[in-house]
């Protein structure tokens, strides 16, 4: 986003709907940075600018800036998966996707939410991790293609200085792993700079208990009751 200043008055009604705070009143008038602006054109939508100074250039949409543009903006489709939003359906979905067998557990990393935001760099100290550990991320999720080393979890060069709004790290594992996994994510939580929501996907047993809390609670692993649960009123689950 930039602002132009031949028509901005300062009014500073934008000021106040950046969630990362990119727009500055300075000394010589009102501004984006450029550095934080994430692109998800939050201000441009519900601002109300008076005088039209609030402006989206076409280069958010040409990368590098564009990585910026589809994992900020609800509004907008990824190309390589044509889902709206952060690009995935997301292992909550599992009613209707099915992705997650019995025996398996679905991890969603929500890199920069709540609405602090994440640079790229900081995804790829969790991509790298799990690369280590022998994981392979979701294919269907805009982050898979922007890998460049599958085998080091590396990021392509031209994407790592970016900053979002959010990035999903998904991925699938056999529930044994789900230990190791999990106090992975712990440690690097230390090295992370950014906030993250961590999912934890799972099929009820067939008790109709969540086999994962018992894991959670024995790594000391705080989780919210209120849990989504899903019905599966999607379509039948597929065991395929």
């Amino acid at each position: 986003m930039r602002i132009d200043q031949e028509l901005c008055i300062c009014c500073l009604k934008c000021l106040p709907y950046c969630p990362v705070d990119a727009i500055i009143n300075g000394p010589e008038g009102v501004y984006i940075d450029q550095e934080l602006c994430a692109e998800c054109g939050t201000c441009l939508r519900t601002a109300g600018c008076p005088t039209g100074a609030l402006q989206e250039p076409e280069d958010v949409y040409k990368e590098p800036r564009s990585v910026r543009k589809f994992f900020s903006d609800p509004t907008t489709t990824h190309k390589e998966t044509m889902i709206p939003g952060r690009g995935t359906e997301e292992v909550k979905t599992n009613d209707v996707t099915g992705r997650v067998k019995r025996g398996q557990v679905g991890i969603g990393i929500e890199m920069g939410r709540p609405v602090l935001g994440t640079k790229m760099t900081e995804v790829e100290k969790i991509t790298m991790r799990l690369a280590q550990m022998g994981i392979q991320l979701e294919h269907n999720n805009p982050l898979f293609y922007l890998i460049d080393d599958p085998q080091k979890g590396t990021l392509k060069s031209w994407v790592k200085n970016e900053r979002v709004i959010s990035c999903i790290v998904e991925f699938e594992i056999p529930f044994d792993m789900l230990k190791e996994v999990l106090q992975a994510i712990k440690e690097l939580a230390n090295e992370i700079d950014t906030v993250f929501s961590l999912d934890v996907v799972s099929r009820f047993d067939e008790n109709g208990n969540i086999p994962t809390i018992t894991v959670l609670e024995e790594l000391g692993i705080c989780y919210r009751p209120n849990a989504k649960i899903n019905l599966g009123l999607g379509r039948p689950l597929r065991e395929e």
